[in-house]
């Protein structure tokens, strides 16, 4: 742990890449192969369950502090961290644990299966034995919540530098399901199994948002251009009769899609194909929040499965009668791809092709993208012809041009603080549009970027000089600054007062040239909800 500690104080310390992937190399020359994995673990997001509720650790550091719990949470709410904030107000000490990570994190495992009196005596004997990194760690792992600024792609390079092996074939290896409690460093790692290749996907190729005209890109005839489908990107994979479902965070979701089981036994083995699942009620393209209804569900009924089918939108083919196509051009693996759905169209199957929007000029791609929404597209996907399919997101072959985003002006009403860098300023705010007859603020969407640092300070200050009430973290202002909000998509749900909520929402610009009066009703708002 003392080593593991030293390394997230040395890449909370510094910005630059190349320091934190010297720290990391550096900890992986040296840790057991056991820390080894889990360090992976941790920082893939592949953390075992929490095994204290942070109610009770809040409740414990009170007490262990000899602080008051409202002068606890207060100050765990300026901080913004609640690891932090325990690592702050537990009395320090210097000195430190010769246990390893992974023996911690065994610890933490078997911790969860204990009662609360248990529990509260192994929390808080650690939180007395650790020094302040050591505790902020600990801590850390107890909440699961590990973000410390560091990607996967970050770790994946500090590990190519460790053992020789390509950056691109470790993100294969660290793909997929694997158990950091059972795994070894040296079949995660070191290892080639034929049996690892059955089900796993290939690292997923992401495009970059489109940051000029799209005539800068050069002759119209170089691209290929489709849409930008609004689901859940996937990787389809069938392989010696199995068939394996896997979502863009490396979840396996083959039970979540009993629609495409069949596709096991009507496509050929050794395929790969990478695409978009979509809702597809009524035989049409439904929305993102018809989608949601079945994500994360544990059992699907025949009711939701009737009322919320799935297709695959697939426009990528990875991998042929086993052989790996990323290193061909797009054009021959669509080539390909378009093939293989032709010899599908007589199988009833839900799957569809992404078709090639065919475009003489820029021009026709813009009026293209203008129907996006009519589409039920984000936008379009603009990819070149010659392109190989490459590994996380390269800049120069695959861009996406997003639709521009619906907006509205809305009255400023909650504000909570913010976390990290702002978590001494009221950054997080919740925005009303006036209802029915105009005259109640009602909710319909939070948003917390979109201003500048110093619009922030600004806000912050006329926050405090304004608040009506407090609700713990959260305070209602008076009803006086109006913004304009800036979102993807909107649909009916119960998160909010109004009955709506958007997604994606963001603040556009503040309108200080506008009174209240002049905010935008909930009928503006129904307005823009797609038939």
């Amino acid at each position: 742990m003392r080593n593991f500690a030293d390394l997230i104080r040395k890449l909370d310390s510094t910005t630059k890449t190349t320091l934190k992937v010297k720290a990391l190399a550096k900890f992986f020359e040296n840790a057991s192969d056991e820390d080894r994995v889990w360090t992976i673990a941790i920082l893939s997001h592949r953390r075992p369950p929490r095994p204290v509720n942070t109610t009770l650790l809040r409740k414990w550091a009170s007490e262990l502090s000899n602080i008051p719990l409202w002068l606890f949470e207060e100050s765990y709410h300026i901080v913004g961290d609640l690891a932090e904030t325990i690592a702050l107000v537990i009395p320090n000490t210097e000195s430190h644990s010769d246990k390893s990570l992974s023996e911690y994190l065994s610890e933490m495992i078997a911790l969860k299966a204990e009662d609360d009196d248990f529990k509260k005596t192994y929390v808080t004997d650690h939180w007395r034995q650790l020094n302040y990194y050591e505790r902020f760690v600990f801590t850390k792992l107890i909440t699961g919540g590990f973000r410390i600024g560091v990607s996967q792609k970050l770790m994946t390079r500090a590990l190519s530098q460790t053992t020789g092996i390509d950056e691109d074939i470790l993100a294969y290896k660290l793909m997929g399901k694997w158990d950091p409690n059972t795994i070894s460093f040296e079949d995660l790692v070191l290892k080639e199994k034929a049996s690892d290749f059955l089900s796993k996907p290939y690292p997923f190729y992401l495009a970059y948002g489109l940051e000029t005209a799209a005539a800068d890109l050069g002759a119209i005839e170089d691209w290929s251009i489709e849409h930008k489908w609004d689901g859940i990107r996937s990787q389809t994979i069938i392989r010696e009769d199995h068939l394996f479902v896997w979502s863009r965070g490396e979840e396996l979701v083959t039970d979540k899609y009993p629609e495409f089981h069949p596709f096991a036994t009507e496509i050929p083995n050794g395929t790969v194909l990478d695409g978009e699942i979509l809702p597809f009620p009524d035989k049409a393209i439904g929305t993102f929040k018809d989608l949601q209804t079945r994500i994360g569900r544990k059992t699907l009924s025949k009711a939701l499965l009737e009322k919320t089918p799935v297709i695959l939108k697939v426009y990528d083919l990875l991998e042929w009668k086993g052989d790996d196509l990323r290193q061909q051009p797009f054009v021959k693996r669509r080539a390909i791809l378009k093939d293989l759905m032709s010899s599908l169209s007589s199988k009833d199957l839900p799957i569809y092709l992404s078709e090639i929007v065919e475009c003489q000029s820029w021009d026709e791609v813009a009026k293209e993208r203008d129907r996006a929404r009519e589409m039920r597209s984000e936008g379009l996907m603009i990819k070149r012809k010659d392109s190989t399919y490459q590994v996380g997101r390269k800049k120069g072959d695959w861009w996406k041009w997003k639709t521009d985003p619906l907006t509205i002006d809305a009255v400023l009403t909650y504000a909570m603080r913010g976390h990290g860098r702002r978590s001494n300023l009221f950054t997080d705010y919740t925005f009303a549009l006036w209802n029915a007859n105009g005259e109640e603020l009602v909710t319909f969407a939070k948003a917390y970027s979109g201003l500048t640092d110093a619009e922030f300070r600004k806000v912050d200050a006329w926050i405090k000089k304004n608040t009506i009430e407090r609700f713990g973290p959260v305070r209602s202002v008076t009803p006086k600054l109006v913004f304009e909000i800036a979102f993807e998509g909107i649909a009916k749900s119960s998160r909010h007062k109004s009955g709506y909520a958007t997604r994606f929402p963001r603040i556009l610009r503040w309108r200080q040239d506008k009174k209240i009066e002049e905010a935008n009703s909930l009928q503006d708002l129904e307005t823009l909800i797609p038939v």
